[in-house]
């Protein structure tokens, strides 16, 4: 059956997905945020005690606790986990991921907001090179943990070396750190079998001491340039879903 409708013209069952940038000024808070990974600000190289981190919040990671202990796996069988499972909870993991170093520092909280990134930034003060650092270039989105001026005002009282940079609506993937979280969904979280709160608190401190101890940035490869291109690309395929709503319309009139 699949054989014949792979050989049809128009498979309904696939899709993609696609978003436009919303932002008007999406290259413009881009731009930034690009250099910061290549190693510059404001059309200067970074310094030795400069640093950047990518921060963010994964939020709702739930325990999920199965109705009959899990199987761990055995030579030539994967491990068995039960379908059914009774919830214990959730909470969010904060984490701030060094650009330039690899490292990762986090904690889990009940819950987002204010108050718990704030304790996240104090973490990140007390810790080694960062005491010591002449900037700190904290990249973010727009949630309500650390959106917009108010958020830039409140974490320059804390400290004035702290440099707060928005990415553009819509842009998580300009975000570093959620490529540490996706690492952590496939490697610490999947598959969700926990006990308790306390379980994945654990599990997710563990990963994290191990992923320090042979850090590796990330091997960023998207520049300026990539961006004009890519906007470019954007703007092109715009204009040509413009052109088709037209055409439809002139042919259903």
């Amino acid at each position: 059956m699949w054989r014949i409708l792979d050989t049809d013209a128009i498979k309904p069952w696939r899709y993609k997905y696609w978003i436009f940038p919303r932002d008007p000024h999406f290259a413009e808070k881009a731009g930034p945020i690009l250099d910061l990974y290549a190693g510059r600000w404001q059309g200067q190289c970074l310094g030795p005690k400069d640093h950047v981190l990518s921060a963010d919040e994964k939020t709702s990671i739930q325990a999920r606790i199965r109705c009959h202990p899990s199987l761990p796996p055995a030579p030539g069988r994967p491990a068995d986990i039960e379908n059914e499972y009774e919830r214990g909870g959730a909470l969010p993991y904060l984490a701030a991921w060094d650009v330039r170093r690899g490292d990762v520092i986090g904690r889990c909280e009940p819950t987002t907001g204010m108050v718990p990134f704030g304790r996240l930034v104090h973490q990140v003060l007390a810790e080694e090179p960062y005491r010591s650092s002449e900037r700190l270039f904290w990249i973010v989105d727009h949630g309500s943990s650390h959106r917009g001026a108010a958020a830039r005002k409140r974490l320059c009282k804390v400290d004035s070396r702290i440099i707060l940079v928005h990415t553009p609506v819509h842009a998580s993937g300009l975000n570093q750190v959620e490529i540490y979280f996706s690492i952590i969904q496939r490697k610490v979280l999947t598959p969700n079998d926990f006990a308790d709160l306390e379980a994945i608190r654990l599990r997710l401190a563990w990963y994290e001491e191990l992923s320090n101890q042979s850090p590796t940035p990330f091997q960023w490869k998207f520049d300026r340039t990539k961006l004009t291109a890519l906007l470019a690309k954007i703007e092109a395929r715009q204009i040509a879903l413009a052109d088709a709503r037209l055409t439809c319309l002139e042919e259903a009139a």
